[in-house]
């Protein structure tokens, strides 16, 4: 269990603290929320979990098979709607690998984000399209897979 510890600093931002490490971050409500916009909203951080969490099976399956995942990167797009409440709607998500994979290599790497334990997490209300690209595979002679 982690406990995070949040204090409420007024003018709508919240300060957190991660229990083991006393790392801290502050949320703002974002300006067409009535806040100031001056760091991440408590939706952004959803977003940002999502993305990291992602990015994290990512790099578990690339030790596993010993692929050279460094560079890749995570773009999540947070989409808010009101039906009949504010609220996320959709948090598309594009990956893009800077490695050569196969067409198995990518399906295992798409099957363990999709599996993520915060898109688990979220609910089937709020839609998460994924893409996920990477270099195009190149068959030469001799041509190795980074490690």
């Amino acid at each position: 269990m982690v406990e995070i510890s949040l204090t409420y600093d007024g003018e709508l931002r919240t300060r957190a603290v991660h229990g083991p490490s006393g790392t801290g971050l502050i949320t703002d409500a974002p300006v067409d929320n009535h806040g100031k916009g001056e760091s991440f909203s408590p939706t952004d951080l959803l977003a940002t979990a999502l993305g990291s969490c992602m990015l994290t099976y990512v790099g578990l399956t690339a030790n596993k098979h010993g692929w050279d995942v460094r560079g890749t990167s995570v773009t999540v797009h947070k989409e808010m709607v009101a039906d009949p409440i504010r609220r996320i709607g959709r948090l598309t998500v594009q990956i893009h690998i800077p490695l050569a994979l196969t067409d198995q290599e990518l399906a295992l790497i798409e099957q363990a984000v999709i599996t993520c334990p915060v898109k688990e997490s979220i609910s089937d209300r709020i839609q998460v399209p994924l893409t996920i690209t990477c270099m195009p595979t190149i068959n030469l002679p001799g041509a190795r897979r980074g490690s």
